[in-house]
């Protein structure tokens, strides 16, 4: 008698599970991985560039904002430790300059016109507290007919020169005081800078 063993092979189903393929779709879909991955790499590699720049620049200007900034601050804290010594010098030492030299610019704006008019005496208006200094500096500079009078109303760096009659007049008070006038506004105008940014 024969015995019968059971069968353990599944036929049917291994023919049902068998793909054939060949050598080109294994090849097409292969490359195809390929271009997918590296179109998802490069995508991430234009990203990650783009993301380095968007951060470089923003840290370049916040950068370039806090060295504007200092600047500004360092400016500022110079002209403000400037400003009691342009002050001095304008309340202090630029009217006694402008009382020294009072006399040469009298003398030298008077030489023009002593040579236009050289007979014709000339007539100084000062003010009684800078008469003398005139004085000494025009007595022996000149050869010229002058007569000095006193002038009250003028100020110390004021002169008026009259020669016939033609009249000039010499004001260091007002240039000083545009000087003065000058420096205090521009220090006003960078305190208002610094209040308005």
């Amino acid at each position: 008698m024969a015995i019968r063993l059971e069968t353990f092979e599944v036929e049917a189903e291994a023919a049902s599970d068998l793909v054939v393929t060949d050598a080109t779709a294994i090849e097409n879909g292969r490359l195809a991985s390929y271009e997918e991955g590296y179109s998802a790499g490069w995508e991430d590699a234009v990203k990650a560039q783009a993301a380095d720049q968007a951060r470089l620049h923003s840290d370049l200007s916040r950068n370039m904002q806090a060295l504007g900034f200092t600047f500004h601050e360092a400016r500022m804290h110079v002209l403000r430790a400037m400003e009691p010594l342009m002050e001095a010098l304008i309340g202090r030492i630029l009217p006694e300059m402008a009382r020294e030299t009072l006399a040469p610019v009298v003398l030298e704006t008077l030489m023009p016109l002593a040579e236009q008019m050289a007979d014709a005496p000339v007539t100084i208006l000062v003010n009684p507290s800078v008469r003398p200094e005139i004085e000494a500096l025009l007595g022996p500079a000149t050869g010229l007919p002058l007569s000095l009078v006193d002038e009250p109303s003028l100020g110390d760096g004021q002169v008026s020169l009259r020669l016939g009659g033609a009249e000039t007049c010499v004001d260091l008070d007002r240039a000083v005081n545009e000087i003065a006038g000058a420096v205090r506004s521009f220090f006003d105008l960078d305190q208002k800078e610094i209040r308005h940014g």
